[in-house]
């Protein structure tokens, strides 16, 4: 990013997944919001994701399964669209695509941003 330590706050974990349960990102969302003032939050997705390409599979992955099913609730909201798609490689890369979008979907929708666009007018979120 051609940026200096401290210059972006990081948040990562399987997939970029935002789910409003998960107490270890909404802390990060509340202090990046809240006690560092940020003013843009970035979901970084990308191809080759290992957790989307897990969701994808039927086979049991143990105590990830609950943390994919996030990803299999993209699935289930695009299904319509996904399920067009008959190439294997193109739906996995279109739900990559999906998740980011409702991932940043969920950011917008916590509460710590929502009372900073009221406050402030920002953070905005970039997918």
């Amino acid at each position: 990013m051609g940026l200096d330590a401290g210059e972006v706050f990081i948040h990562r974990n399987i997939a970029n997944l935002v789910p409003n349960t998960d107490l270890n990102v909404m802390s990060v969302i509340e202090y990046a919001v809240v006690h560092l003032h940020i003013k843009h939050i970035i979901v970084c997705g990308h191809y080759n994701c290992g957790g989307i390409q897990a969701a994808l599979t039927a086979s049991d992955m143990g105590l990830i399964n609950p943390w994919l099913r996030n990803i299999r609730d993209v699935y289930r909201v695009h299904e319509k669209e996904l399920d067009m798609i008959k190439d294997e490689d193109q739906k996995y890369r279109r739900l990559v695509e999906l998740n980011v979008l409702e991932q940043g979907r969920n950011v917008i929708k916590t509460m710590m941003v929502q009372k900073s666009y009221h406050e402030h007018a920002y953070p905005i979120v970039h997918t």
